[in-house]
């Protein structure tokens, strides 16, 4: 299945190297793919969009059938159990209880010669949230919804927009419907892909363009994101899902096999880490990988993703199991040791930080409250969790009266002087009666 290597050793060395250096863009021929739909989305706005989702999702799709009505949603509505609205209502409460503790507020700073500046803090106007189709929307991801949607509406977006591919009848499966419903959200239309991106980012006639654009989707989504971005914010450049494991002795082979292949049934490109520290323990991951395998649902998904990319490092200690865990940065990082909590101290670099034996990647996923959202390909180094701070933006508050402009006014001459700026020298000049 994955044979252990050692750090050390020249081929671990080499392994490492890649999978250090694993950020990519999309390939040159999706790069130009996406720019053309982009381009169109541009020039021909509805009857460009109209042609592409009929073209790959929905062939009778209609510009009135674009938007969810408020019917469907009620038909969505009579379609899910009550077990299943139970239990996206207790991921609500346990999203929104994580995510209220991440809403910043304004402040300002007085003087003492009456100056006063600070900080506005604003919710942007309008966010878009893509949500992935989910096999033709046979696995409906209502996770997305929740993650994506729950910190806008805590940050006071106004207009929330979701958009999702819909089937080949032009149909979204209800559990998404009420989902967006049960965390205010209504305006949904029928869209995916890079066209979906590029409507939402430029408007079309009957989709009108948002501030923010989130949320998961694959390479073509995630080029248009990078595409569009500059015209509005995005939440990240993401690639295959990835999970790397750091464990001792004390873990149990059978639980990180488990992790391991819920990671990589996501996706053939899907990552699967782990780094050991026990001698045997990669072997024995190994062989619970080989046992556990046929079990799985997405089996040939996960083998083929495994074997490309599953990978099982021996490292010589802990310390340089959790450098080595830095320099991934990894998306979820996993720490099956005997004391985990002695570790998090150490970890400058992980997307989500899971501790423990019974922590597993799948409780963050769903039901935790952190947000799934997640850099991955290394970006940990420098970027974070989707949250509630992605659809805010600051502004600088300036307040001075004449004292303290009086008394700053020969600094900031002196600075703009420095700097051959005149005019800015001037505009305090003639505050202080001085027209020369």
């Amino acid at each position: 299945m994955i044979t252990p290597v050692a750090v050390n050793s020249e081929a671990g060395q080499e392994l490492l190297a890649r999978l250090v250096g694993r950020f990519r863009l999309a390939d040159d021929g999706c790069q130009q793919a996406v720019n053309e739909i982009i381009r169109a989305i541009r020039t021909n706005g509805d009857q460009a969009l109209l042609a592409y989702i009929r073209r790959f999702d929905a062939p009778e799709m209609q510009l009135a059938g674009l938007r969810v009505t408020p019917e469907e949603l009620d038909q969505a509505d009579k379609l899910v159990s009550d077990r299943l609205r139970s239990t996206i209502r207790l991921a609500i409460e346990r999203i929104r209880t994580f995510h209220q503790r991440e809403m910043e507020e304004s402040w300002t700073i007085e003087r003492a010669d009456g100056a006063v500046t600070g900080r506005l803090v604003r919710a942007v106007d309008s966010a878009g949230l893509y949500v992935p189709g989910g096999q033709g929307g046979k696995t409906p991801l209502v996770s997305s919804v929740l993650m994506n949607g729950i910190p806008a509406g805590i940050a006071g977006v106004a207009r929330r927009v979701m958009v999702t591919p819909p089937d080949r009848n032009g149909r979204i499966n209800p559990a998404l419907l009420v989902a967006a419903r049960e965390i205010g959200i209504s305006e949904i239309y029928k869209m995916g892909s890079a066209w979906a991106v590029a409507a939402l980012a430029y408007g079309t006639g009957t989709v009108a363009g948002v501030d923010v654009i989130v949320g998961p989707g694959n390479q073509y989504v995630t080029e248009a994101k990078r595409q569009v971005a500059g015209m509005v914010r995005i939440d990240m450049i993401a690639g295959p899902s990835e999970v790397l494991i750091v464990a001792d002795e004390t873990a149990d082979p059978a639980f990180i096999a488990a992790d391991m292949l819920a990671q990589a049934e996501h996706d053939p490109q899907a990552l699967a880490m782990l780094i050991t520290i026990a001698p045997s323990l990669g072997a024995r991951v190994a062989a619970a990988l080989a046992e556990q395998l046929p079990r799985l649902g997405r089996q040939e998904i996960a083998r083929a993703s495994l074997a490309a990319r599953g990978a099982i490092l021996e490292a010589d200690d802990l310390d340089q199991a959790l450098e080595l865990a830095n320099r991934l940065a990894a998306e979820h990082l996993e720490i099956m040791v005997a004391d985990p909590w002695a570790c998090v101290d150490r970890i400058r670099h992980a997307g989500a930080i899971f501790l423990g034996n019974y922590s597993p990647e799948a409780v963050g996923d769903y039901l935790a409250g952190p947000n799934h959202v997640l850099p991955t390909m290394g970006t940990a180094r420098y970027s974070s969790a989707l949250g509630v701070e992605t659809f805010l933006k600051k502004s600088s508050i300036i307040a001075y009266n004449q004292a303290a402009f009086r008394a700053d006014a020969a600094a900031i001459q002196e600075l703009a002087e420095l700097e051959g700026l005149s005019g800015h020298a001037g505009s305090v000049a003639i505050r202080l009666g001085n027209k020369s």
